[in-house]
């Protein structure tokens, strides 16, 4: 195989911008039908909210997420093995044929729901190759006086690409549902041909072997775990939800029990895919537990804001309830805009100041905020609204960035991979679980007070008692989705027949705008201050766990006399004949190097100040 030329001054932002252009693409489409669903379900002729579809609703939103969740560490593990950047080239040629395959759906009805969940794992796939290698890649790339500003970038990128993809997907959808898909062909063709002709592989590469038995439990146990969280939400028998559910109760036990047998297995292998030993590092265990406790507070946080102005704001203010998913996305930018300012401008100064002032800060901004939404009224002046919301975003902004490089600067360079892949499944899997809580606790809220009011009003507009009392029994969940998804709820809980049988005043004003908002509007209210409460108490949580990170550290290899990949490639010799120094030098306030060198997962003496 032909060397490649060594990378020139400016490769460094090749790979920035080749990695960022990945980040958006995968997120993008992690958020993109989700706005974009009614229409997509529209043209594979099924409705997603009749009895036994809501499992292809669930399955379109969340498939992407848990194989991303599941696989980014043994892929990230793959790309220490056997390069980084030929995983992540890999990841962006697979992206984009199942972005084609998804574009090409042939069936309609329940094959093309499955057809369609199928390519999204396919997708997710991709995009976990993407996610497993874009940290190391960037900080193989980037000196580490410079890794915050870079992974900073990175990582806005890839948290707007959530909310951009909302935007997108209500402005393709209505078009032509299938261009959804496609807009990320071209992206994706022209970033696998660039990734292929311009990155190059400067991390470590070390033969070693793949630990089966760790990747099987690990897949098996968290897929089994968010299987459970996933059908939890679902109505069970008489309940409205399935938490007690001997089959849900199984998953969510059993995904719990094997993940413990992996732990046992991780420790016990020669070659890990997971190694616990990175946990001993305070820097990488500090920020890995923030992030799982911020994506837990922020996650869900996405659904609740949409069903919030989907299923009550928007309506009241004059959209039609097919009009609402489109301009939910547009009034959420705000928060948007406080992640693209906060992230790189945080990420500079924890180049210079380290991570903890500024994710901690972070963490306490974005909890203050979820206590100001709580004080909002349901119909709320827009203006204070949209403030909060930038505040939020500012503060997840201000916490990612610096967490993101904290933790990527406490990884030797030889696990950079494995480390970043461990870091996107706490997030990831984190997300998840996050959508699950807020979903049970929104379910919970309009549980005590939802039925009575509907009964009621229902009642009020000539519905019969009998089919007022039935309807009021319905679990809030079947609600929530109709929100969510920008249907009418009240018109998809009565159904045409019984409309029918009303008389048209009756009946317009049932199905209009704002009898649903105001019904709903207090027992949202009560939903909606549970779940900002949780969030608040989560985030305060993720800004203890992130100030126990201690002060600014970077990974020293000492034992070896290495400095990073990146500062050797950019660093020129002073002499051509200078013999290499025996041991690099540590900082002030470094312990000496052991006499003994470490095993290859321990972590090595490291500057702290």
């Amino acid at each position: 195989m032909v060397a490649r030329p060594a990378p020139s001054a400016n490769y460094k932002w090749i790979v920035l911008s080749n990695t960022t252009i990945g980040m958006l693409l995968a997120t993008i489409n992690a958020s993109i039908l989700l706005i974009a669903l009614p229409d997509i379900f529209r043209g594979i002729a099924i409705n997603p909210l009749a009895p036994g579809n809501t499992n292809y609703l669930l399955w379109m939103i969340l498939s992407f997420l848990i194989v991303t969740a599941v696989l980014v560490v043994s892929l990230g593990r793959i790309g220490d093995m056997y390069g980084r950047v030929r995983i992540y080239n890999l990841g962006f040629a697979v992206f984009t044929v199942f972005s084609i395959l998804l574009f090409a759906t042939p069936f309609k009805g329940a094959a093309g729901a499955l057809w369609l969940i199928g390519m999204r794992v396919g997708q997710g796939v991709g995009g976990a190759m993407l996610f497993a290698n874009s940290s190391a890649i960037i900080t193989d790339a980037f000196p580490e006086n410079e890794r915050g500003l870079a992974l900073g970038i990175n990582g806005v990128a890839a948290i707007a690409g959530t909310f951009l993809g909302l935007i997108i997907g209500g402005v393709l959808g209505p078009v032509d549902w299938r261009l959804v898909f496609l807009v990320s062909v071209p992206f994706g063709l022209f970033g696998t041909v660039w990734a292929y002709l311009k990155l190059v592989d400067l991390s470590e590469r070390r033969p070693a072997k793949i630990d089966w038995l760790g990747n099987v439990t690990f897949a098996v146990g968290l897929i089994a775990l968010m299987i459970g969280i996933t059908y939890g939400i679902q109505p069970y028998d008489h309940h409205t939800m399935s938490w007690t559910s001997p089959k849900v109760l199984a998953e969510i036990i059993g995904g719990v029990a094997v993940l413990a047998g992996f732990c046992v297995i991780e420790t016990r292998v020669e070659q890990p895919m997971f190694h616990l030993e990175l946990f001993r590092i305070r820097a990488f265990a500090a920020g890995n537990l923030a992030t799982l406790l911020s994506s837990i507070g922020r996650g869900g946080l996405q659904f609740v804001l949409i069903i919030w102005l989907q299923g009550i704001w928007l309506p009241l203010h004059g959209y039609s309830f097919s009009a609402t998913p489109l301009w939910a996305g547009i009034y959420m930018l705000p928060l948007t805009a406080g992640f693209l300012v906060a992230g790189p401008v945080s990420g500079f100064l924890s180049d210079r100041h380290g991570a903890r002032p500024f994710a901690t800060g972070g963490m306490i901004l974005a909890a203050i905020s979820f206590v100001l939404l709580e004080q909002l009224p349901v119909d709320f002046n827009y203006v204070p609204f949209a403030l909060l919301l930038l505040l939020n975003g500012i503060g997840m902004g201000l916490f990612a960035s610096p967490n993101r490089a904290g933790v990527m600067n406490s990884l030797p360079p030889r696990q950079r991979g494995a480390g970043a892949g461990m870091n996107a499944t706490f997030q990831n899997s984190a997300m998840v679980l996050s959508i699950g809580i807020f979903f049970t606790l929104l379910i919970v809220g309009l549980s005590a007070h939802l039925p009575a009011s509907l009964d009621s009003g229902l009642r009020a507009h000539g519905v019969p008692a009998a089919t007022a009392t039935r309807i009021s029994a319905l679990p809030p969940v079947a609600t929530l989705f109709a929100a969510f998804l920008g249907y009418n709820p009240v018109q998809q809980l009565l159904g045409p027949a019984i409309l029918h049988q009303l008389p048209a005043t009756q009946a317009a004003a049932l199905t209009g705008r704002s009898f649903f908002p105001q019904l709903m509007g207090a027992p949202f209210s009560d939903a909606l201050s549970a779940a900002f409460t949780f969030a608040f108490v989560v985030c305060l949580i993720a800004a203890g766990a992130s100030w126990l990170r201690g002060g600014k550290y970077h990974y020293r290899d000492e034992e070896r006399g290495e400095p990073p990949p990146a500062a050797a490639a950019a660093a020129a010799p002073a002499s051509p004949a200078a013999p290499a120094s025996p041991a690099a030098p540590a900082r002030p306030g470094a312990p000496a190097s052991p006499g003994a060198p470490a095993s290859p997962g321990a972590p090595s003496p490291v500057a702290r100040r």
